[in-house]
């Protein structure tokens, strides 16, 4: 397999984990960074090597065939974001493809899920799994998850030093290797307590039969040592069944924009959401105001006795 082959399978794995990405979608993408993949290749250059030039280039070739400008701009789109998640894992020291200005299409609004539905899920959460253990290790996912908005890649991977102890803030290392301090729910604290008590017992259980204790929150035998974002991906789909909530509603991201979503609607500064999410750019946030604004139209719309007219 070339090395853009392994970049774009990479890729593909990390937005089915991270956002749930429906298989048409992932589809597109796939096929768009495999014609840019060519486009390079034809020009004696891969993932690794491209350049600002090389993407441009590839955008005016496209404009040339006469593609749709919704088709241009989801393939600077997929490029972009294919760059952007090598930056994230080192593969890349910069993204050539940051700073290009594409044709533009509507910005699309994140699922939303209600209080109630995260409550729901929570619950479930609590109640699925095979063994004790198990569950605890599920309540501290979800709980971790909706308390602190962080992505899935933060909560799989969280080292088990940065949780130790009762704490009321856990340090989290983001997008960049930037780290971002982050308070705890009592929820979420009483969760992880409990979590690191059976997490403990399996350590020295391990430890009994010669295995070298995880420096991991979320273990596991994988060969990162922690939760894959796939396993975490495909055990909160199992939540959702239990929680009586369409599946196709709820992944590891929905439950990130919950957080932000319902903490400002309960009246949370967006410059602090924005420290806690771990957004570099203030326009990143700002697609949750747009959210609370579908939001409050849909309830007048539903609710107001002069809209009946």
């Amino acid at each position: 397999m070339s090395l853009n082959h392994r970049w774009i399978s990479s890729f593909a794995e990390a937005q089915l984990a991270e956002q749930g990405a429906a298989e048409n979608t992932r589809l597109s993408y796939g096929r768009d960074l495999i014609d840019f993949s060519d486009f390079l290749t034809a020009r004696a250059a891969d993932f690794e090597t491209a350049t600002r030039k090389h993407v441009e280039e590839y955008l005016i070739r496209c404009e040339a065939e006469g593609l749709a400008q919704s088709t241009r701009a989801r393939r600077l789109s997929s490029i972009k974001q294919l760059f952007r998640f090598a930056f994230e894992e080192s593969w890349r020291a910069d993204n050539p493809a940051i700073q290009i200005k594409g044709p533009g299409r509507a910005k699309r609004l994140p699922k939303i899920l209600t209080e109630d539905e995260v409550s729901r899920l929570l619950d479930a959460a609590r109640r699925t799994g095979r063994t004790p253990s198990e569950r605890l290790r599920n309540t501290a996912l979800m709980e971790l998850l909706y308390a602190t908005g962080m992505r899935v890649t933060e909560l799989v991977s969280l080292p088990v030093a940065a949780v130790r102890g009762d704490p009321r803030m856990i340090l989290v290392r983001g997008k960049g290797g930037k780290e971002r301090m982050v308070p705890l729910s009592p929820p979420a604290r009483a969760a992880l307590i409990e979590w690191l008590d059976a997490w403990g017992a399996d350590q020295e259980a391990a430890r009994a039969k010669g295995i070298k204790p995880s420096t991991f929150l979320f273990p596991s035998r994988g060969k990162d040592g922690y939760l894959t974002r796939v396993s975490f991906y495909q055990t909160i789909k199992t939540f959702a069944v239990a929680a009586g909530i369409s599946a196709d509603k709820v992944t590891p991201h929905t439950l990130r924009h919950a957080f932000a979503t319902h903490l400002l609607a309960n009246g949370a500064d967006l410059r602090a959401i924005q420290t806690l999410l771990g957004h570099a750019d203030l326009s990143t946030t700002e697609i949750y105001t747009h959210v609370l604004d579908a939001r409050l139209k849909e309830l007048v719309l539903g609710h107001h006795p002069l809209a009946k007219d």
